[in-house]
């Protein structure tokens, strides 16, 4: 069988320090900066930003216009859509139960997935800060913001702002990423209309779910 090559689409920069393997998919604009590791099978979309010394494990899924900044862990499992922002220093997990060897410590465990890997998907617009670690099995929603150290344990709803460890919700976010505010003549209830007071977007809570109510004015 053929081996199978790795696709680099111009024109994107891969620093020499770069480890690229096998089956790699790099779409046109992408940077890829100093002593960065990405595994077999991974695939990254155009025009993304990958920051020195981060790590992306075989068969990860990054999507178009994501920024990735350094010393970036990110495990087999994970699927980062597009416009993505991950700070310095994020860590990634997929086993909730980690072990080097077997029950009777004379064999290691493989690192390769299997029926213990669980998946992580970063919806669109996302935004971790820096120095976060992300658990496994869950969903950060569109747009959601991480605070900079935060432990995520759960699925982070869309729009939705969290920090500390465990992450626990404190508010909302615009599509810009400036807090959202309950609109003028609006009470704070759980059904609610609240404003992006610095772009002028309007969003729809209701039961602590935000959606989008209107285009911005």
């Amino acid at each position: 069988m053929a081996a199978t090559l790795t696709t680099i689409s111009a024109p994107a920069r891969i620093h020499p320090t770069a480890i690229v393997e096998k089956d790699v998919e790099i779409g046109s604009g992408t940077s890829i900066w100093d002593n960065v590791h990405i595994r077999q099978s991974a695939r990254i979309g155009t025009q993304c930003i990958v920051g020195e010394k981060t790590y992306i494990a075989p068969n990860v899924l990054i999507g178009n216009r994501v920024k990735i900044n350094a010393f970036v862990y990110i495990c087999s499992a994970v699927s980062i859509a597009d416009g993505v922002m991950i700070s310095a220093g994020v860590i990634f997990t997929n086993d909730r139960y980690p072990r080097a060897t077997t029950p009777d410590l004379l064999q290691l465990r493989g690192s390769e997935p299997d029926e213990h890997t669980l998946p992580t998907f970063v919806r669109e617009g996302a935004t971790i800060g820096a120095g976060c670690r992300i658990g496994c099995d869950l969903v950060i929603g569109r747009f959601a913001m991480v605070g900079m150290g935060s432990v995520v344990t759960k699925s982070v709803p869309d729009f939705t702002l969290v920090v500390g460890n465990p992450a626990r919700a404190i508010g909302y976010v615009c599509r810009c990423g400036q807090r959202l505010r309950p609109a003028e003549g609006t009470p704070v209830t759980s059904k609610a209309r609240l404003e992006c007071e610095d772009c002028g977007r309007f969003y729809a809570l209701e039961d602590g779910a935000v959606s989008e109510s209107g285009a911005k004015v």
